[in-house]
């Protein structure tokens, strides 16, 4: 049986990058999906992408620092499906649970995965201010993880390092332009300082999210799970 059959999974921050991997690799493994994030389009693009894996996708155009929109969310989710099990919070900002939690579900048991970063892991310059946001995030989901447990909802991270995607393919291009080499030797510079000498790929990134969100870590909660290579050891 899929990991995720029959639930559902909400995700906000849905992007071309991590978001999109993290909504197909749910929906492969069984989930239908409640799609947020502030560009409609690219949500309609992804919503057909999990209907090809035969699963059903509802796009809702979120602004999650707004109350107002946030709630929507939660409402959209509910009439859709009528329940939400599992929150996966990719975007930069403090999710909407008060809304979500505060919605009649019919169900009291089901999961959060917080997105968060492995600038935990060290304090190198100019990423102070980041660590500070990230470190933040984190306490909420240890301090979320001790006050929903009796609820039977787990409350977890996923810290990424490098994530071998748009962005990251950009800037090692813009910074091997600037050197004057390939952009693969600034791959093979970044990836010798993990263990497993490669970065991470989106849908690494995303197994990780669907295993915590999953039956098979139902008594694991307010734990950080690093997908890194081994960059960093925790």
């Amino acid at each position: 049986m899929a990991l995720l059959s029959g639930t559902v999974v909400v995700v906000s921050g849905v992007g071309p990058g991590l978001g999109r991997s993290i909504a197909l690799a749910s929906a492969r493994e069984g989930a239908d999906l409640v799609l947020a994030a502030r560009t409609g389009s690219r949500l309609d693009e992804v919503a057909k992408e999990v209907a090809a894996l035969g699963q059903r996708a509802v796009a809702v155009p979120t602004d999650i620092t707004d109350e107002g929109s946030a709630a929507n969310l939660a409402q959209a989710a509910l009439d859709a499906f009528g329940r939400v099990d599992t929150l996966v919070h990719n975007a930069f900002a403090i999710p909407p649970l008060t809304s979500l939690a505060d919605a009649d579900l019919t169900a009291h048991r089901g999961s959060v995965v917080m997105i968060n970063s492995a600038v935990l892991r060290h304090s190198r310059l100019p990423y102070g201010g980041y660590k500070m946001a990230k470190s933040a995030l984190l306490a909420v989901a240890q301090s979320l993880a001790t006050e929903l447990g009796p609820q039977g909802i787990r409350v977890n991270s996923v810290a990424p390092g490098y994530i071998w995607a748009g962005s990251l393919k950009w800037y090692f291009g813009y910074l091997a332009e600037q050197r004057g080499v390939d952009r693969q030797q600034i791959y093979d510079e970044a990836a010798a300082t993990t263990d497993l000498r490669k970065l991470p790929e989106p849908d690494e990134v995303a197994d990780a999210v669907v295993f915590l969100a999953s039956s098979m870590a139902r008594a694991i909660t307010g734990q950080c799970l690093d997908v890194n290579s081994g960059e960093y050891h925790h």
